[in-house]
């Protein structure tokens, strides 16, 4: 009987050693899976908090607004800028640009996490839909046709 029980607690060692290398490699290769999955994912996701608005200055108040790149009533280009924050019918932007994605800095709400002035545009009567769940909801969708917002709810006009 002594001889039997070192004997089996080698083939236990032996047996878990094993099944532990198996078990790191599928492990390996679900994450790796994951991590193309999460690529393509990230490649294919269209943005819809980006605008382009009116760029004329402080004085001016003409609040031309638009999903698409173009020229203002002013006859000024419309620069791109992405939605940190809809408030009611008011989206604040970052005026930084179209390819950044920072946020409002928590220490000044006039201004962006990269350190670009946020402006405040209103959305009311732009013939845009944005979404307008409020609270802690940071959908900051805009889109130029109906439809529903990241968050599930119908976007407003």
């Amino acid at each position: 009987m002594k001889k039997i029980i070192p004997l089996l607690v080698v083939c236990v060692a032996v047996t878990g050693v094993l099944s532990c290398s198996k078990a790191e490699q599928v492990a390996e290769t679900e994450v790796a899976v994951e991590s193309e999955a999460v690529v393509e994912e990230t490649e294919t996701v269209e943005r819809h908090d980006v605008v382009y608005a009116c760029n004329c200055g402080p004085d001016c108040d003409c609040g031309a607004i638009s999903t698409e790149a173009g020229t203002c009533d002013c006859g000024t280009e419309l620069a791109a800028a992405h939605v940190v924050k809809i408030d009611g019918h008011d989206a604040k932007l970052c005026t930084h640009g179209a390819d950044c994605d920072c946020e409002i800095d928590a220490e000044d709400e006039n201004k962006c996490t990269c350190g670009a002035d946020v402006r405040v545009v209103s959305l009311e009567g732009s013939g845009l839909y944005f979404c307008n769940c409020g609270g802690s909801c940071t959908c900051n969708y805009v889109s130029a046709e109906a439809g529903n917002c990241a968050c599930g709810m119908e976007l407003i006009s």
